[in-house]
């Protein structure tokens, strides 16, 4: 029964993280901390094997998701790259960071985090997105209903924003989009489906680079690899699928409810060691 549930995490993270973006891992890393209490093969439990766990899972979540949206023609390859500039580097510091985290300082943080996840959730679509910049990157696209939309952006801000997203990713376990899709949705001007094409793709890239930094520290448990990755993969695909046919407000408000919830539940569980 334990197996089961950590298949369906898998699959159900990566459905969240591939129509949002966000990569799965702001599910998966809270899960097996808070699950570590009550199912008994996930007792002693680390942050490090958590994130180290759930960023190699990302690799296929990321993976699975971007050759979907390479078959919908949303991935922006050059934006791509440009943001793994910044966040390659900062996913290795991320890794350096984690390291000496204990598990009630990590809960309280990664809470804190979440919290502020949900709340840039939250307040997003109020928020007008900027001119896209006059120089630097200029892309357009033409979206479903013929009209062109003109974005843009410097690659220093990219790489500089990536580099924080690669960080968060290399010391929480996350893919990053939970940073980076708004990032590119409200500064840059992107179109929200290519904004989350794109961000699978630096997502994908980047826990390659962090996922082998923690497996060098022995920090992934190959078990429950092999529980969460046949959902992950399945998920990042359907994830993908559901995002080119529904419009992700319902998904959203949803999402930030449940990650307030588990970000007050981390935190209080960091406080009281419990």
């Amino acid at each position: 029964m334990e197996w089961i549930i950590l298949l369906l995490l898998g699959l159900v993270a990566a459905i969240l993280g591939s129509i949002m973006g966000l990569g799965g891992g702001i599910i998966v890393v809270p899960a097996l901390m808070m699950l570590s209490g009550y199912m008994p093969i996930l007792h002693g439990i680390t942050p490090q094997i958590a994130v180290g766990t759930s960023l190699l899972i990302m690799i296929f979540t990321g993976l699975s998701s971007t050759l979907a949206y390479l078959k919908q023609k949303k991935v922006d390859y050059q934006s791509a790259f440009i943001f793994f500039g910044g966040s390659g580097p900062g996913a290795l510091f991320g890794v350096w960071l984690n390291k000496d985290l204990n598990t009630d300082i990590f809960l309280i943080i990664f809470g804190t985090f979440i919290v502020l996840v949900s709340f840039v959730l939250m307040v997003r679509k109020y928020i007008l997105p900027l001119k896209p910049a006059k120089k630097g990157v200029q892309r357009t696209y033409v979206n479903r209903a013929g009209v062109e939309i003109t974005y843009g952006y410097h690659p220093i801000i990219g790489i500089l924003i990536g580099f924080v997203v690669g960080m968060c990713s290399g010391l929480f376990g996350i893919g990053g989009g939970s940073l980076m899709v708004p990032a590119m949705i409200l500064l840059f001007g992107f179109p929200p489906h290519i904004a989350v094409a794109t961000s699978m793709l630096m997502i994908f890239l980047s826990a390659i680079l962090s996922s082998v930094s923690h497996m060098a520290l022995g920090n992934i448990d190959w078990l429950y690899v092999l529980a969460l990755l046949p959902g992950a993969w399945i998920g990042g695909q359907l994830g993908a699928a559901i995002n080119r046919k529904m419009q992700s407000d319902a998904i959203v408000n949803l999402l930030r409810v449940f990650l307030i919830i588990i970000g007050i539940r981390l935190i209080y569980q960091g406080i009281t060691g419990s």
